[in-house]
Order: structure tokens, then C-alpha cells, then sequence
């Protein structure tokens, strides 16, 4: 297997929660922070990192299973936090003047270095204020890119332009149709799920991840899956026969412990 110089990690991710790591050297990144804090830190600590390690979090939009740990995360912590003004806008409303000093602000595209890697901002398809996944440079003896985008309705050319081509990626493969439909949900919100700024449904996912294979990625983890709509081995069977004749390693995140790329 070949050894790659940064590793990601879904530390859970789900309704319940989301939250990534990305790490290298000294340098470790988290990307949304959803869950608690104490939740937060046992699954830090369960990927080998303590709260202090951390260099910068960034968030992909304000919704409270990306952002619910952070209150009390960083009440006694000066980590930057990195969002784009829309979603910094809403967040702040019930913020505490303790988590608004650690906001650095952005336009809804914007590229930011910490360490050895680059993170680039695009729009993702999504009912927040704004919502943004991630390319991720690692620059080091050889480039790497890596993708990022846990929520979005559809496949956007922006979302084309942020993932294709990278060699790893995190995308969301969010429902089954049928489990939705069929499910417990109300009709509004199962509308919701559905629409083009909902979540990604399996089929959705797996066409693209066909494409993603033709560009060259060759890790993908299958992210926010929906623990009432959907099952790991449904998004696993639908993406991997998507893949057929490709080899790409393709992995479904855990919605409570840590899953690596």
C-alpha cells in the first residue's frame, strides 16, 4: 500500500455530528467541530491528537452538526476558527463573545495556509447561509491534493471544478431513496433531503465517484451517511459497482468513532 505524508480522518460524521482531522508533521487541522466537546476531544484523542495540538479549524457552514462543540471546546483554547461571512453572520447570533474573538472571517471563496497545507473554499449546494467544501493542497517533496464536501443536494460545476482531479476524497453519500421515502421522516423534510440543496443520495454519489475515478482519485470515504435513511453496505454496494474496472479504495465513515482515508 503506498504511504501518503498527511492523513485525514472522519472522526464521526453523521446527523449527529461531524467532524475531520487532517494532519501532518506538527500541523493538524480540524475541519467542523459537531457533537460536544467532550465527544470532540475523546475522538482527538482516540486519532493520537490533544486539543492543543491543534493549528486552525475550519467550518464548511453553520449548521449545529458541524458547529455544536464549539462553545465550549474553545472557551479556554485560541484556536482560529475559519468561516465565510454568511454562515459567521448566523453562528454568531447565539455565539459567546469568547468563540466571535476566535472567527477569522471569509468571502464565501477564499484559500488559506496553515502549515504545509492549502485549503481552497468552493460552494457546495446547501440549505445554510453558505455552505463551502474544500481542495486541499499538501505541498511537500511531491504535491497531493484532497477533497472535501460533506453536504450538498447535487453536483454543481463548482463542486466539479473543487474535487475532480484529487487523489483522495471525502463526499457525502447521504440516502437511500427509497429508505427516504419509505422512512419516518415528514413530508417536508423528506422534501428537503431530496431537493437540489438537500443531501446527496447514493445514486447521485456513486455517478460522480465514477467520475472522480476517471481524474485520478483512488481513496474515496463516503461521508454523512444518514443513520435513518440510509446503511453502510447500500453506499458501499452502489459506489463500488459505480467503480467497476477502476481501482479506487473506497471506505463508508463511522457516525460515531474514527475512520481514516
Amino acid at each position: 500500500m503506498m504511504e501518503y505524508p498527511y492523513t485525514l480522518k472522519l472522526l464521526y460524521s453523521g446527523s449527529t455530528g461531524n467532524a475531520a482531522l487532517l494532519t501532518a508533521g506538527n500541523t493538524a487541522v480540524l475541519i467542523d467541530a459537531g457533537r460536544s466537546a467532550k465527544a470532540l476531544t475523546a475522538a482527538l484523542d482516540a486519532a493520537g491528537v490533544v486539543p492543543e495540538q491543534l493549528s486552525a479549524i475550519f467550518l464548511t457552514h453553520e449548521h449545529r452538526d458541524h458547529t455544536s462543540a464549539l462553545e465550549v471546546f474553545l472557551k479556554n483554547r485560541t484556536v482560529p476558527v475559519h468561516i465565510v461571512r454568511a454562515s459567521a453572520e448566523r453562528l454568531c447570533r447565539t455565539a459567546s463573545d469568547a468563540l466571535r474573538e476566535r472567527l477569522v472571517i471569509h468571502p464565501p471563496l477564499f484559500t488559506e495556509t496553515v502549515g504545509p497545507f492549502t485549503l481552497r473554499s468552493f460552494p457546495t449546494p446547501h440549505d445554510s447561509c453558505c455552505s463551502v467544501g474544500y481542495r486541499i493542497q499538501f505541498s511537500g517533496q511531491t504535491v497531493h491534493e484532497i477533497g472535501y464536501a460533506t453536504d450538498l443536494g447535487c453536483i454543481t460545476p463548482a463542486v466539479e471544478e473543487g474535487l475532480l482531479g484529487c487523489e483522495a476524497v471525502v463526499i457525502e453519500c447521504n440516502h437511500d431513496p427509497e429508505m427516504l421515502a419509505d422512512g419516518p421522516y415528514p413530508y417536508d423534510l423528506k422534501r428537503r433531503i431530496a431537493s437540489r440543496n438537500g443531501h446527496l443520495s447514493n445514486g447521485d454519489c456513486a455517478a460522480f465517484c465514477a467520475r472522480l475515478a476517471a481524474t485520478g482519485t483512488r481513496r474515496l470515504l463516503l461521508a454523512h451517511l444518514s443513520e435513518t435513511n440510509n446503511l453502510p453496505e447500500l453506499a458501499l454496494s452502489e459506489v463500488r459497482a459505480a467503480l467497476a474496472g477502476f481501482a479506487v479504495h473506497v471506505e463508508a465513515a463511522a457516525p460515531d468513532h474514527v475512520t481514516e482515508l
